[in-house]
């Protein structure tokens, strides 16, 4: 028999409530070394991805958690297949930077399927029984998987962590959020290449008392899952 157990995470704008932890999942999105490495695709666009790496403790204290309550844990990767057939034109030509989706970089072929640019950091290696989902847009539920595999899971909220705040985070869950998901950002495990953007972005997301969602600290979600 499995105990189900409701849970209560102080958070921004008002308390988010949970009925059963198995219904609840961590999503960490694209936290690959495309992103967070130098001489991946976040780097050749001019950025300093170094400040993306402040967050990576709190993401493996929650990923450990959720290993250790044996709770849903979903790793999403930006990529497209080898041939490109499922990468827009316009979103290769968009950035005009000096290399572009599909070129080699210092890793591989930019945002390619396989390529050990597209691998998640070592810090954050899924295990092999843990989901993860390849992701050809923004949004983690376009032409993925991800709606089939909530469902299965019996997930109703989500617990969101990754890069970049503004982006791929911000997109999934409002995606989410349309499909009725209950959604939380943990506001110390996302992040930016631009702070001020990622700032915008959870002050959107919990304004109008909480049009999109919530927002909270990696250690109001700890306390709340009763490991502080």
């Amino acid at each position: 028999m499995i105990l189900l157990i409701p849970l209560t995470i102080a958070a921004q704008p008002y308390n988010y409530e949970v009925p059963s932890d198995r219904q609840l999942a961590l999503l960490i999105i694209d936290m690959q070394r495309d992103f967070l490495e130098p001489g991946g695709f976040g780097s050749v666009l001019g950025n300093n991805v170094s400040s993306l790496r402040e967050i990576v403790p709190a993401i493996q204290q929650l990923q450990a958690t959720f290993r250790h309550r044996n709770l849903t844990v979903i790793q999403t990767k930006e990529c497209h297949h080898p041939d490109l057939s499922d990468c827009p034109e316009s979103k290769r030509k968009r950035g005009r930077g000096a290399l572009t989706i599909g070129d080699r970089g210092p890793m591989g072929r930019i945002l390619i399927a396989g390529e050990p640019g597209n691998d998640i950091i070592p810090e954050l290696a899924p295990t092999a029984d843990e989901i993860v989902i390849e992701k050809p847009g923004k949004g983690a539920f376009y032409n993925t998987e991800m709606e089939e595999v909530l469902r299965s899971h019996t997930i109703t909220h989500l617990i969101f962590t990754g890069v970049t705040t503004e982006v791929c985070v911000q997109a999934t869950m409002r995606e989410a959020n349309d499909r009725g998901y209950e959604c939380l950002l943990v506001e110390d495990g996302t992040a930016s290449y631009f702070p001020e953007f990622k700032q915008s972005t959870l002050e959107m997301i919990r304004a109008q008392g909480g049009i999109i969602g919530w927002t909270a600290t990696t250690a109001a979600v700890l306390a709340g899952l009763g490991v502080l």
